[in-house]
């Protein structure tokens, strides 16, 4: 009789653990949101990178990332390569809480490949590479 009593509390206090937890809390924003477009071209610069890219509405746009953005893991832009499958290359922009997070680009590691040049080292766009943020033409 004990024994019977004793599994009835048990299944019981089981059974109450259910009742009293919290359930939990999904938001349905997240506070990360990202852009991405399709590369044209890059131009490797002494200063970054200068990428033209296809914006939303499928038209040529062009945007410079300074070179210290790749400088170390956890900065403000990373380069991923691809493998040679068929996949083009990228450029994804992520923002968090509204504010410009990072860039990453997916780029092919051969430099061979038709997105790969070189800028002209006769024009001087020096200035265009002091940025705190990148500038998006969508």
């Amino acid at each position: 009789m004990k024994k019977i009593i004793l599994l009835v509390v048990l299944a019981a206090m089981s059974q109450g653990v259910f009742l009293f937890a919290q359930q939990p809390t999904f938001r349905n924003e997240s506070d990360v949101y990202f852009f991405n477009f399709t590369i044209e071209r890059v131009y490797t610069h002494r200063l970054g990178y200068v990428v033209v890219y296809r914006n939303n509405a499928n038209r040529i746009a062009r945007t410079y990332l300074p070179r210290e953005w790749f400088a170390s893991m956890g900065g403000r832009g990373a380069i991923a390569f691809l493998s040679s499958g068929r996949e083009w290359p990228s450029m994804s922009v992520f923002y968090r809480d509204g504010e410009f997070s990072h860039v990453l680009l997916r780029l092919r590691r051969n430099r061979g490949h038709e997105t790969w040049s070189v800028f002209s080292s006769h024009v001087n766009i020096d200035d265009r590479f002091n940025l705190d943020e990148i500038r998006l033409q969508f």
